[in-house]
């Protein structure tokens, strides 16, 4: 498989820049493998294809607000600051990325505040864009945290052109997130609203969670046409003991288990033993899905519409088929389906 094998023409306007009015009313494209067909629904259709004791692994990691921007000393030049990662929280170090980079060197600080209450001094470069910074800031390490907080803005992608509004907070992050540490939003989770959860577990359907915080690897381009030699960033992923049990007494039972988008399947698929037994896991993972692959723990999948040559179309393309995958994405734009973050979504059977 090469990466030009999932290139596809995507008409701009399909990329979704607001999320559907209800968090459960985006359109829901069910492909089936076995039948190799497709329905069109609306997303809280989606129960109806589950019975009682199947299971949905849910992705609980929850998005902080990682965009910054602060002023270059002397010059006051305005420099955005990706939070990507904590490196250590004793000495507040943070992996960023910095735009416009070029300005950026060691030894520069950058304020963040009038009052100068939150200034960061570069201390190394890592990439073109990536910088290590260390915040200074004279206060407990929950109020260093709480401050970010206070300063950041949810982190939309970079496709959504608009400026973020108010209800990004919310809507950009699940019902259900729990352990902060994501700087993008397992998407295919923003579907679920209360309303839909309380209809499930009505009906008998089990819950489980795991957490992987997704960072901004997930939309790195690939660069190299020979999939084999594409390398993925690391994320952070946890699934407990109790957990792993769940999930493994259910594939014993052969219920159906969902698992609620790609993040969800890679910490998953980071954890299976060859005989497809889950273990506990506390880790980092840079596994990298695509065709062909034998999955060892989900037999259903929720996702959302993805971008061309993504690393996410090929594992949605390991999972159902590559020309059953690309067959359905050419339905999906001649039916108006919205792409990406804030789009619609797909379950695979």
């Amino acid at each position: 498989m090469k990466t030009s094998d999932f290139n596809f023409h995507l008409p701009e306007h399909l990329l979704a820049e607001h999320p559907s009015e209800n968090r459960d009313e985006a359109k829901l494209m069910v492909l089936d493998r076995k039948t190799q067909t497709i329905e069109h629904k609306l997303f809280r259709d989606v129960i109806d294809y589950f019975n009682e004791d199947d299971l949905f692994i849910f992705n609980n990691t929850k998005v902080f607000p990682a965009r910054l921007y602060g002023n270059k000393e002397k010059t006051g030049a305005k420099i955005e600051v990706f939070l990507l990662r904590e490196l250590d929280r004793e000495t507040r170090v943070w992996d960023v990325l910095v735009d416009p980079a070029r300005k950026i060197r060691i030894g520069n600080k950058l304020f963040f505040t009038e009052d100068e209450s939150l200034v960061a001094e570069v201390i190394d470069n890592t990439t073109s864009r990536g910088r290590t910074l260390r915040f200074l800031f004279d206060g407990s390490y929950e109020e260093f945290r709480q401050k970010l907080t206070e300063l950041g803005e949810t982190p939309l992608p970079k496709y959504i052109k608009r400026d973020v509004e108010p209800e990004d907070a919310e809507r950009y992050q699940t019902i259900y997130a729990k352990v902060e540490g994501a700087v993008a939003a397992p998407t295919a989770g923003l579907h679920f609203s209360k309303h839909l959860m309380k209809r499930l577990e009505i009906k008998g359907i089990n819950f489980a969670e795991v957490t992987l915080h997704v960072g901004l690897g997930t939309f790195n381009p690939i660069e190299v046409e020979d999939l084999s030699k594409h390398k993925m960033e690391c994320e952070e992923a946890i699934i407990d003991e109790k957990t792993a049990d769940i999930i493994n007494k259910a594939a014993e039972e052969n219920r159906r288990i969902c698992a609620v988008g790609t993040t969800t399947m890679r910490a998953l698929e980071t954890s299976v033993s060859s005989n497809k037994k889950l273990s506990a896991y506390q880790g980092w993972t840079n596994k990298f899905i695509y065709p062909p692959y034998d999955f060892g723990v989900a037999n259903a999948m929720i996702t959302n519409f993805h971008t061309p040559k993504s690393t996410l179309i090929m594992m949605i393309a390991a999972f159902a088929g590559r020309d059953f995958v690309m067959h359905a994405y050419e339905e999906a734009i001649k039916n108006e389906y919205k792409f990406y973050s804030y789009g619609d979504a797909m379950l695979i059977l």
